[in-house]
């Protein structure tokens, strides 16, 4: 069954320049599809469209009847005083009306009304009630909050008083209370940590409605997708598999356009040599080789059918890395910080060297941003000291980016930062980050969330600097602009302190992790993929024991039975001995994805070969309960 079919949508907002120019695609039930494109191609604009918030200029959009559909980066204005607590609530607006009209219908039939209709539409509503959750929406309500880390605390506060970030996360959370069919999800990841994302996974994995997907989290996309839609001038393209697969199969289609164009430039050159000479001996006087040269151009002229197959330009630069000399970069000594009765650190105490590269990682609210904004003297320790080298040039990429000066355009920005520059040396400037045209003289403050990232690393990467500080750099940059900004942190020498929760960045680039949770920050001395082995190794011993449970079981039934049963015993011995074989087997897999994250060919067999283990646990599982039955367990 289709859920989406969009048939050559059209839509343009400045004349003679169509955002979308006859997309067609569709979206059958059930189906996890990644909405991909650089920032700007349209994708939000078609999300709008597919809710009617905005119109289209010409083409056709049909949705299943009867499909509710629901989107993330829409946030619906509630009443006045409205608690998070009531905007998750009101995802049972449905449930409630059933409840109200069950109310009444108990009411008459208390009343001594013994119509059999009555009776019969109480049942029916009944039914449907207990069928929407209608008896587990407290069960529900604390289940998704907890996930997505909206605290007790949070659920009491006003919805208007809330960050953007933090009413996102809340109508996510709206959004999966509410039973929807379709999830349209823009940048779902944005806003947040790293365990809400896995959650968000999960939850996604088990929906069994259809999910579309924009987003630049390529971990995101690698797990919950199985088919890319990327738009691109305007059209789509298409590719059946998850990121990894889209971004192999993109290289190799470009390879094959463009070896197609050679060969098709050779023959034309080729056909194009040769026309010219029978034109040189028509001049001489053979007059019916100037019919053979003027069929042949035309020949050439149906062969150019090919344009030239184009990649996104990259943008090339680099940050620029000052000398250090010394041993300690940064150090913190007791170091404590609070906000009226929230605590966040405690008698903390680190050191960085030169040269490290540290990840800053933990939930949301736990202090990460406030520890950066210390260390640059933004916020004030209650006590404690921190002390950065005496021969340390730091650099600061924050999470929310201000200008100076927000209503002046990038040129003005970029000469007011550079004192000395002329105007065409910022704008040469600008050319490099990818800012050309026209579209350096609008002003700051019309610019998207990736496009005011670009710019301030614009202004940050002339600066010789061997501290260089990162607060969430690849919130809001598509994936091309993720890569390059890989590429300049890669080529960098200096100290890295970053906070992310971009796994793929986080992986790439980390050589300790600093954990911040229950008021302290605890040092891990590696990288990404050992620490989460680690973590789920501390998790799996906090599990209350399951195994040593069975084993005493076992020992304890009685020895007599029949035959079936004791060969059910001894094959259930076995069946337990193959799923711990293949628990670890996944357990290794998911750690050579996060050892592998960066490799999309080695990423993609080792996702295959998980999904394959996958299988053989379930039947496994299957096996284990059948024979449980039959040794009398």
């Amino acid at each position: 069954m289709i859920d989406i079919q969009v048939n050559d949508l059209v839509k343009s907002f400045e004349v003679g320049r169509n955002v979308l120019d006859g997309v067609s695609f569709q979206i059958d039930q059930g189906e996890r599809v990644g909405l991909l494109g650089k920032n700007g191609a349209g994708k939000t604009t078609l999300f709008k469209i597919i809710t009617g918030e905005l119109d289209y200029d010409e083409g056709q959009i049909t949705m299943a009847p009867g499909r509710r559909v629901g989107l993330i980066s829409q946030i619906p204005v509630y009443p006045d005083g409205y608690t998070v607590e009531d905007v998750l609530r009101s995802a049972f607006d449905r449930l409630h009306a059933l409840a109200e009209e069950m109310e009444h219908l108990a009411q008459q039939m208390a009343a001594g009304e013994s119509d059999p209709a009555i009776l019969r539409r109480y049942g029916s509503l009944a039914e449907r009630f207990e069928a929407f959750g209608g008896y587990d929406t407290d069960v529900a309500v604390n289940k998704i909050a907890n996930g997505l880390s909206i605290s007790q605390e949070m659920r009491t506060q006003l919805f208007d008083q809330l960050s953007g970030g933090e009413k996102t996360r809340v109508n996510l959370g709206r959004l999966i209370l509410e039973d929807t069919d379709i999830l349209l999800l823009d940048e779902p990841t944005n806003h947040l940590d790293l365990r809400a994302t896995e959650w968000l996974e999960e939850y996604i994995r088990s929906f069994r409605g259809t999910v579309v997907a924009i987003s630049h989290d390529r971990y995101f996309l690698d797990r919950i997708v199985t088919r890319v839609i990327e738009i691109q001038d305007g059209k789509a393209e298409f590719y059946s598999g998850n990121y990894s697969f889209y971004a192999i199969e993109k290289e190799r289609r470009y390879q094959e356009r463009m070896k197609q164009y050679e060969k098709e430039q050779a023959k034309i050159q080729q056909l194009e040599k040769s026309a010219e000479q029978l034109r040189m001996w028509a001049f001489q006087g053979m007059d019916k080789t100037y019919r053979r040269a003027i069929s042949m151009e035309k020949r050439i002229e149906r062969m150019r059918t090919t344009s030239k197959p184009t990649k996104a330009r990259k943008i090339d630069a680099r940050f620029s890395t000052a000398e250090f000399h010394g041993d300690e970069v940064l150090g913190i000594r007791n170091l404590a910080k609070s906000f009226d009765t929230k605590h966040l650190f405690d008698g903390v105490s680190l050191k960085v060297e030169g040269g490290e590269r540290i990840a800053l990682i933990g939930d949301n609210g736990t202090g990460k941003s406030t520890l950066i904004k210390m260390i640059m003297d933004e916020v004030y320790p209650d006590a404690g000291r921190i002390r950065l080298g005496p021969q340390v040039k730091s650099a600061y990429l924050p999470q929310i980016i201000h200008f100076d000066h927000p209503d002046w355009n990038m040129v003005e920005n970029v000469m007011a930062a550079k004192r000395g520059i002329s105007a065409q040396s910022a704008r040469n400037r600008l050319a490099v980050y990818d800012f050309r045209g026209e579209d350096v003289m609008k002003p700051v403050s019309v610019l998207s969330g990736g496009e005011q990232s670009r710019l301030r690393l614009c202004m940050l990467m002339d600066d010789d600097v061997n501290f260089l500080i990162l607060d969430e750099p690849t919130n809001h940059l598509d994936i091309a602009s993720r890569e390059w900004i890989e590429e300049a942190v890669e080529a960098y020498d200096g100290t890295l302190l970053f906070v992310s929760h971009d796994r793929y960045f986080i992986n790439r680039f980390a050589t300790r992790i600093w954990e911040v949770a229950n008021e302290t920050i605890t040092d891990y001395p590696m990288g990404f993929a050992q620490y989460r082995q680690m973590k789920a190794q501390e998790t799996q011993e906090k599990q209350p024991e399951i195994k040593p449970v069975k084993e005493k079981t076992i020992t304890e039934k009685p020895q007599r039975g029949n035959k079936a049963q004791q060969s059910a015993r001894r094959q259930l011995t076995i069946c337990e001995r193959d799923i711990a074989k293949a628990e670890e087997r996944i357990a290794q897999l998911d750690a050579d994805m996060e050892t592998n994250a960066c490799d999309y060919e080695k990423l993609n067999a080792l996702v295959e070969e998980k999904e394959i283990v996958q299988a053989e646990l379930d039947a496994l599982y299957e096996k284990w309960e059948q024979l449980s039955e039959e040794a009398g367990e």
